[in-house]
């Protein structure tokens, strides 16, 4: 059974929370903390674009769930001064459902698909001509007497996110002009977006409380800022709403985050691979079916930050712990398989 996780990447938060979540996200590029490569060069193109009343080339940005994909989108559609259409790969079923958000767009318009590698074949045929040649190929009709129209559409920028570049259609990826990879962020850029977020809410913070929360959030803005909150709600309920490091460290410990930001699950994969496997490689599925996750879910949500710090290798037989990772757990390295 899997361990519901406070370190989780995935925006799962809705209500209240989903509206917080928003209010947190800058709108601006002066206001984005990090990514200073990508937001150098992404600043280029917009004023390039702009200078000559153009919109931008297609974009795909990909890398890790939780590093600001979605808000990179909000944030190019802003500079760019255009409206933003935020949609889902999995939620466009039909070629149908394409067309109709296309033919809504306008002049220069912004869609942001998210998951983008989990299109269907037959709506990224429709994708294909309407990126490449502003054109959308319908088909009206059925039988023999079914026919094809082809329909202008404004000319329109696709912004495109995925976690996992290699499961999308190479053709699909050719037709993006920019490609960047979001990176991991510093431990003080996190910082810098706990003190600006703390400042949103309206909760006090001191500097050295930001600091230790920079070093428990895995290197990832969505996992600081729901940190944030989780502390802010234990400094309201357990003290006078500052957030102090006594009341950082309580919070932390109460929610079981580790120096390291491992969490409960974490820890429980690093332990089956140890208890069961020792430094013997251990296959995916097998992974999977130790901890009761899904394969995917191991990949996307686990791998990438244990992989960033050297907690996991992958070798041609499949992972195996490190032995960082026994030492953080306190178990007792053998290099014998």
């Amino acid at each position: 059974m899997a361990i519901e996780r406070i370190v989780d990447t995935s925006n799962h938060d809705d209500g209240e929370e989903q509206q917080i979540e928003v209010t947190l996200r800058p709108q601006t590029f002066a206001e984005y903390v990090g990514q200073e490569r990508l937001k150098k060069n992404l600043k280029l193109s917009i004023d390039a674009a702009k200078k000559r009343g153009e919109p931008i080339d297609h974009v795909l940005l990909y890398g890790p769930p939780g590093l600001g994909k979605t808000t990179m989108a909000t944030v190019i559609a802003n500079e760019m001064g255009k409206a933003v259409r935020v949609t889902a790969g999995p939620a466009i079923e039909r070629a149908g459902d394409l067309a109709s958000i296309l033919t809504n767009l306008g002049d220069g318009d912004i869609l942001f698909i998210d998951e983008i590698h989990r299109l269907s074949r037959a709506v990224e045929e429709v994708l294909y001509s309407a990126m490449e040649d502003f054109k959308l190929d319908i088909v009206i009709g059925k039988g023999p007497a079914a026919r094809s129209v082809r329909l202008d559409l404004p000319k329109f920028t696709v912004i495109g996110a995925t976690t996992r570049t290699g499961a999308l259609a190479a053709p699909l990826r050719d037709r993006f002009g920019h490609i960047y990879r979001l990176e991991f962020y510093t431990p003080e850029e996190i910082a810098r977006i706990i003190t600006r977020s703390a400042a949103i809410l309206e909760s006090k913070i001191d500097a050295s409380s930001a600091r230790l929360l920079s070093t428990r959030a895995r290197l990832t803005p969505r996992i600081a800022n729901r940190l944030l909150k989780r502390v802010r709600d234990y400094a309201d309920v357990n003290g006078d709403g500052i957030i102090d490091t006594q009341t950082t460290v309580k919070a932390l410990d109460m929610l079981e985050i580790d120096s390291l930001g491992l969490d409960p699950a974490d820890r429980l994969l690093l332990t089956s691979m140890i208890d069961n496997y020792g430094m013997n490689p251990i296959g995916l599925t097998t992974l999977a079916a130790l901890t009761g996750d899904e394969t995917t879910t191991i990949e996307d949500f686990y791998e990438p930050y244990l992989l960033q710090i050297g907690f996991i290798e992958r070798t041609p037989r499949g992972r195996r712990a490190t032995p960082k990772a026994y030492k953080h757990l306190g178990k007792a390295y053998t290099d014998e398989e």
